[in-house]
């Protein structure tokens, strides 16, 4: 690549050296011919106002006029003059005298203006002519012509320009060098990262940028590294989430393989081992189901049912369906509802899993007391309502915070009851929110609780509410 870029800009510079040159060297002509012509037209005046006090007698006889003619003529060969010669046009058009200067005919000149008294001038490439008449007896006029060469070329600089042309193109492919080793390097360095990273190697990074630096390669470099960082953090969380999966698989497992064996042997109670059994199913049951439901989400296979909801008809439902294992657990769970209904537009069955994920997110956390709240609040997109889940439990680290509605992600702080569960609530809530056109958000202080807020765009008919 570093070849290719040098190519490309001594191409670029040689190409501009052209350009410009030849540019130059074409306006210059053209300056030159224009000032050359200005200039022999005024010096054809001067020349023919003194010829013709000269031949402009009336009493000049032609023969008179000849040997005057060839005496100019003569004149202008010892002076060798290629340039100026006098010449005289017959009535037929015809050039009687001295020659015109080399590369001229009498076709170049317009006869016409000159026969009125006009001065007359032009140029074939680099030759500029200009011709002014001179009035003769007998209706006969005579030309005094002046030719001179207008090339302003690059004469004794064009050494000089070959040198400054070679030694700018030096300095472009020195530079083209340069620039490519900067910008290739770094390039390289990124292609060879990720196919590490290809491979597998995940903790492969590269040097980070300062922070001054905002160009285009080390904006690569971030991107690579935050991809990196990424894939790393994912792996890790796909592999404590198969070891948390595995456990809570083979726990209930366990129990149900232990209580079977016992009935089998015929040892111990029946019914308390079906009850166990029962229990332990039903917690496979809703691992698969959550696991399910995800995967749905993902997939976005799932439909929804939206209807008017009451929100804080529903929060009492959760909260009332929570109870037995809040009182199991020594904790206070209550509603606070606004005095009127707070509609929401969403699905009744989706917006219950919601609601009924973080009230059990939250009784396992708590340590005396959750709280379930309905309100509005007004925010940049309008009244929204808003379901607030708060506890009085451990809190959640500030460097957990972002990542809790992340699906493999395992805190780095675990409650001190260990919970037999997916560890997916929280992730399948963020999918079912987002889907409803809701935002799920967490505030949290370590050792002072934590509060999971859910806002849902405000319905426009309130349903009503049950005594």
């Amino acid at each position: 690549m570093t070849r290719r870029l040098v190519v490309l800009l001594v191409s670029i510079v040689t190409a501009t050296l052209l350009i410009a040159g030849l540019g130059t060297l074409v306006l210059a002509n053209a300056r030159a011919r224009h000032t050359t012509e200005r200039e022999l037209r005024k010096q054809a005046i001067n020349v023919s106002a003194n010829i013709g006090a000269v031949f402009g007698d009336e009493n000049t006889t032609d023969a008179q006029l000849r040997a005057r003619l060839r005496q100019l003529g003569l004149l202008r060969k010892l002076l060798d003059l290629d340039g100026f010669s006098v010449v005289t046009v017959t009535r037929q058009n015809e050039l009687v005298g001295d020659d015109l200067p080399p590369g001229l005919t009498i076709a170049d000149f317009d006869l016409d203006a000159l026969r009125a008294g006009q001065v007359v001038g032009d140029n074939k490439g680099n030759l500029v002519y200009a011709a002014a008449p001179v009035e003769l007896p007998r209706d006969r006029i005579a030309l005094v012509v002046l030719s001179q060469e207008a090339n302003a070329g690059l004469g004794t600089s064009r050494r000089y320009f070959l040198l400054a042309a070679l030694a700018t193109a030096l300095l472009g492919a020195l530079a083209a060098l340069v620039a490519g080793r900067r910008f290739t390097e770094p390039i390289r360095a990124v292609t060879a990262a990720t196919k590490e990273i290809a491979a597998g190697q995940l903790s492969t990074r590269l040097p980070e940028p300062p922070a001054t630096q905002t160009h285009e390669l080390a904006e690569l470099a971030r991107h690579v590294n935050a991809m990196a960082e990424h894939l790393d953090r994912s792996r890790t969380l796909e592999q404590q989430f198969l070891l948390s999966v595995s456990h809570d698989l083979r726990t209930p497992l366990t129990s149900i393989r232990g209580f079977a064996d016992a009935i089998s042997d015929g040892a111990g109670d029946p019914t308390k081992a079906a009850a166990v059994i029962k229990s332990e199913a039903r917690r496979l049951e809703r691992l698969v189901a959550d696991l399910l439901d995800l995967a749905k989400l993902q997939a976005s296979s799932f439909s929804l049912a939206p209807e008017t909801l009451d929100l804080g008809q529903l929060a009492l439902v959760a909260v009332q369906g929570f109870e037995p294992d809040a009182e199991e657990r020594s904790l206070s769970i209550s509603a606070e509802l606004p005095p009127a209904p707070v509609a929401v537009y969403a699905d009744h069955d989706r917006l219950a899993q919601v609601t009924a994920n973080l009230v059990e997110n939250a009784v396992k956390y708590a340590e005396r007391r959750v709280q379930v709240r309905v309100s509005t609040r007004q925010t940049a997109a309008g009244i929204r309502a808003a379901l607030d889940v708060i506890d009085d439990g451990p809190g959640i680290d500030a460097r957990d915070v972002p990542h809790v509605f992340e699906r493999l992600y395992v805190a780095r702080h675990q409650p001190s009851r260990r919970e037999i569960s997916s560890g997916l609530g929280l992730a399948i809530v963020k999918q079912l929110v987002s889907a409803m056109g809701g935002e799920v958000s967490v505030q949290s202080v370590l050792g002072s609780g934590t509060t999971f807020s859910v806002e849902l765009p405000v319905a426009l008919n309130a349903p009503t509410r049950p005594a």
